[in-house]
């Protein structure tokens, strides 16, 4: 499942409408409240090992488990939507237990207008929520075939799971049976963003998933698991080798999960010898471009085709088909001489060379360098689905946005097929820990962007920044099932918390050698098998060496928050010339490395790590630096690689001060900054103003578009090419606010739509100077980047504070700290501007960085618009 929706959509909702609580609203103190006998606890496993599970992490000598193969045939009827099928399941128990009765899944009963999933999804919607309703699954008939007998099956459906309730028990070790089911369903059209059907100008594309009846999971752990299939909670499967046949109408296109065993049957001469060609091909090789797709004779074939294909050694198959694809493919090229196919359909309106054309290159990108570092890939074909589903995995296929553009495409494509590793190869519970699949692959996606194509679409992450959302006071522990995580929270505790959690393991408590090495033996231990967390833990301190159950537990386990500080630093008996004493200090209860950039005054520099043991002996520590003179400053975590909920206290610089010039008060500097705008007469002649920025969330390119018009009407609109309507629509006419969010609209109280008023203002600054602003002028100036600036707070007559930084060289304003009290308590936002550039005689900054939730928005302006002639049509 892609990121994208789960977490970038969340920062542009609350981030712009300000339902976040900032650094400061969490009343962080200086007093700590770390404990290391809680961080250190040594009571942390839960068993100690068995002959199922060792207690290294590895499956013991008699770890088992079941098996099924599957027959499929289905049909697609495009006129009705619906799809008709049968399917044979051979079921082997190699447990030790006789099992009675058996349990398989029925998801396409989440579709239904009864269904359980509707039942529990919010009346806002969501992603998982339906917006239309299907009959699921209609089972015509269910049978059970032993030894060759045939007999009708006693079934029980309860919303998404089937219960076969057996006469004679399958026998443990090696019994087996086969359950024959012939099933038809509607394909909705929006499938929970799992599958569905899309409308473009050349016909439908079916992306079709959860399309036959699968048996659940009996495990040593559990029995069977059970969790009925709501929405978030993916999947849980067990492996086994599939036959399946694709009937469809002959002028369509189909692919699927693992390889086509019979294309001479339903491919032409030409688009066999373009796939043979693209099978040898390090370049993309196109097989069926615009041109085949609109023009009726380049597959004459009539009536149906069935397409034959086979997947071994697999959880699931899935597959898509249309009249409207577009195909191209390209050879892969894996470990020890072997090969796979990289291949890509897409619609017309999708293509593009910085669209889906370049979907090809990098589907065959990311599964090389996977295949290198980690594991090599297991399956012959890797299909890159367009269609209207964001991003969703299934072996050897994923269905990604045909929306997607750019470092946008990349970044989904990488994901999904990331997931091929976690959970298709690694065959965890997503049911039950969602961050074995996601968090592992989100982790191993980044160590994949920073290498593909020289970094192209690499962007180092801020520790420091995020940690504001990602342990802020409404955070959820990793170790939650995600049908419990509050659907704003799911992108951080399934995919970004455990991702910063592994760079940070990677990084600084096992070291890259050790870290990788451990991991690839998780992923060799557990490759087609069904591993627990603690396994994973278990593997992870064995072969790395290393005793790392505190850290898993306050990362994994709860919702710990991590502030180190620098208290201090002295001088051994005064003399700099004897080295320094430099205490730091823990103030939260999370405990990790500290990384130190230590700068003497003579300009050179160094660095300090310290391992996380330092804290065994409390709260407070003192070390020696060897050094011959005096210190000018130490930062803590220069790389922002830690998510430090409290970055003032990480900086300690040796005591500069420079006093603000006698005679200088805070309207001086008000007014030097407008007459570095271009003066109170132009800003006063701006009757109307446009402004269009682009911010990057993730993998994707956001556009901003602000709108003024005096004397107060004001609009914005945020719009994402994966979106299919603004994400937030906010219009201000004078007493009238009106907010939407995804097509919603918003009930404000009368606080929040001062807010928005506020905004409506195109330069606040001129209402600086009226007596009933209070401003105040700090007595010294503040070194800000390299700049000295004058600090200006003004408290607005709403009882707004806003502290603002002005360049003592250029009267610029360089930095902003807006915080305001509502009703969830103090309310802080910063805003770094910089790039000043003139538009009709004005200053304005084509950089601004907005700092909501410790999650930086930078905004890099496109366009500027001033007195251009806006009318109120332009604010509707």
């Amino acid at each position: 499942m892609t990121l994208r929706k789960c977490k970038v959509l969340y920062f542009l909702l609350m981030a712009v409408t300000g339902f976040f609580l900032s650094a400061r609203a969490q009343q962080l103190g200086t007093e700590s409240v770390y404990d290391q006998h809680e961080v250190w606890n040594p009571v942390f496993y839960t068993y100690n090992g068995n002959e199922y599970r060792s207690a290294t992490g590895a499956p013991g000598p008699k770890y088992w488990q079941n098996r099924a193969d599957y027959v499929i045939h289905a049909t697609l009827d495009t006129v009705n939507h619906t799809i008709t099928g049968d399917v044979l399941i051979s079921y082997r128990n190699n447990s030790p237990d006789a099992l009675p009765f058996l349990w398989l899944q029925l998801d396409q009963n989440i579709y239904r207008k009864d269904s359980r999933g509707e039942a529990t999804s919010p009346v806002t919607g969501g992603r998982f929520a339906n917006k239309s309703f299907t009959q699921g699954y209609v089972l015509k008939k269910v049978e059970i075939i032993r030894d060759g007998k045939v007999e009708k099956a006693d079934y029980l459906v309860n919303d998404t799971r089937m219960q076969i309730r057996l006469k004679t028990p399958v026998k443990p070790q090696g019994g087996s049976l086969q359950i024959r089911i012939e099933y038809s369903f509607e394909v909705p059209q929006y499938g929970t963003d799992r599958m569905g059907r899309l409308l473009t100008q050349n016909g439908w594309i079916y992306e079709i998933a959860q399309w036959y009846p699968r048996m659940e999971v009996y495990d040593d752990v559990l029995g069977w698991n059970t969790i009925p299939y709501l929405g978030a909670g993916e999947f849980y499967l067990e492996y086994g080798d599939f036959d399946y046949y694709i009937t469809a109408p002959a002028n369509m296109i189909v692919v699927g999960s693992g390889e086509l065993q019979n294309p001479t049957q339903v491919l032409t001469p030409t688009e066999i010898a373009r796939l043979n060609k693209a099978r040898n091909s390090d370049e993309t090789v196109m097989i069926h471009d615009s041109t085949d797709v609109t023009n009726p004779n380049f597959r004459p074939m009539k009536g149906n085709l069935t397409w034959h294909f086979k997947m071994f050694n697999a959880r699931d198959v899935s597959w898509a088909a249309s009249k409207a694809f577009m195909w191209d493919a390209a050879r892969i090229n894996l470990p020890d001489g072997k090969h796979a196919l990289a291949q890509s359909v897409y619609p017309v309106e999708s293509a593009g060379r910085d669209a889906w054309s370049r979907s090809t290159e990098f589907v065959k990108g990311c599964i090389e360098l996977y295949s290198q570092e980690w594991y090599p890939y297991t399956y012959p074909v890797a299909t890159n689905v367009a269609g209207i589903v964001n991003g969703m995995e299934y072996p050897g296929i994923v269905f990604c946005s045909y929306r997607a553009r750019g470092r946008g495409l990349w970044g989904v494509t990488n994901h999904e097929f990331g997931h091929n590793w976690f959970p298709m190869i690694v065959g965890s519970n997503e049911r039950k820990f969602p961050w074995m699949d996601e968090g592992f692959n989100t982790f191993i996606n980044d160590v994949d962007t920073k290498v593909f194509n020289h970094g192209e679409f690499y962007r180092k992450a801020d520790a420091e920044r995020e940690a504001q959302y990602m342990f802020g006071e409404n955070a959820e522990p990793i170790m939650t099932i995600p049908d419990v995580i509050q659907a704003n929270y799911l992108g951080v505790a399934a995919y970004s918390k455990p991702a910063m959690g592994l760079h940070i393991l990677r990084k600084y408590i096992l070291g890259p050698d050790r870290f990788d090495y451990a991991f690839r033996t998780y992923i060799r231990r557990w490759a087609f098998k069904h591993p627990t967390p603690w396994d994973f833990f278990h593997t992870m301190e064995n072969a790395g060496g290393e005793d790392l159950s505190w850290f898993f537990r306050e990362w994994f386990f709860t919702t710990w928050k991590l502030d180190q500080a620098v208290k201090g630093v002295k001088y051994v008996d005064d003399d700099t010339t004897k080295g320094a004493l430099i205490t730091i200090e823990n103030l939260q209860k999370m405990a990790l490395p500290v990384v130190m950039a230590i700068q003497l005054t003579d300009g050179s520099t160094d660095t300090v790590q310290l391992p996380a043991e330092i804290w065994q002996r409390g709260g407070e520590w003192t070390f020696k630096y060897d050094c011959n003179r005096r210190i000018a400053s130490i930062v803590i975590d220069p790389e922002h690689d830690f998510p430090d909920i409290n970055p003032d206290n990480n900086v300690w610089r040796m005591k500069e001060e420079k006093p603000v010039p006698p005679g200088v008060s805070a309207t001086d500097i008000i007014q030097k900054y407008i007459q570095a705008l271009g003066g109170a007469d132009k800003l006063n002649a701006v009757q109307d103003l446009s402004i269009t920025s682009v911010a990057s969330f993730g993998d994707e390119d956001v556009t901003f578009i602000n709108r003024y018009k005096k004397p107060n009407d004001y609009l914005m609109e945020i719009t994402a090419p994966s979106l299919q309507q603004p994400a937030v629509y906010i219009v201000v006419k004078g007493d009238s606010v009106r907010v939407q969010q995804m097509g919603n609209e918003m009930s404000l109280t009368p606080d929040r739509k001062k807010i928005f008023q506020r905004e409506a203002v195109m330069f606040p600054v001129l209402s600086y100077l009226k007596n009933d602003y209070q401003k105040t002028l700090s007595p010294q100036m503040e070194y800000l980047d390299s700049t000295w600036v004058y600090v200006v707070t003004i408290n607005t007559p709403d009882g707004q504070e806003i502290k603002n930084y002005y360049s003592a060289n250029s009267g610029l304003l360089l930095k902003s700290v807006t915080t305001t009290q509502g009703p969830m308590g103090s309310v802080s936002t910063e805003q770094i501007t910089t790039d000043y550039r003139p538009v009709n005689g004005i200053l304005f900054p084509f950089t601004i960085v907005s700092n909501s939730m410790g999650q930086d928005i930078k905004m890099q302006v496109k366009e500027i618009k001033v007195n251009s002639g806006l009318t109120d049509a332009d604010f509707k």
